[in-house]
């Protein structure tokens, strides 16, 4: 089922899958995040709208590649650059 009249959870899912995407994930899902919790807003006042499966799908796969990133970069420029 797909929720096209919910459609900030819908970007929102698709832009935490595309946050798997090195280089861009960071960008990909901080907006993932975002739009995952206005989805699920949107779904909260208007229940015959839907998506709060897609919502959270793009909230939780949208901030782990953003921390999976943000600690790849940690890792692989600062941690080198202190010693």
């Amino acid at each position: 089922m797909i929720p096209y009249k919910n459609v900030p959870a819908l970007v929102g899912y698709y832009l935490g899958i595309f946050s798997l995407i090195p280089c861009l994930g960071v960008l990909l899902g901080i907006a993932a995040v975002v739009l995952g919790i206005l989805g699920l807003r949107k779904a909260g006042r208007q229940p015959e709208v839907k998506g709060k499966v897609h919502a959270w799908v793009g909230i939780v796969i949208g901030g782990l590649s953003v921390l999976a990133h943000s600690v790849f970069v940690l890792a692989a420029v600062v941690v080198p650059a202190l010693r």
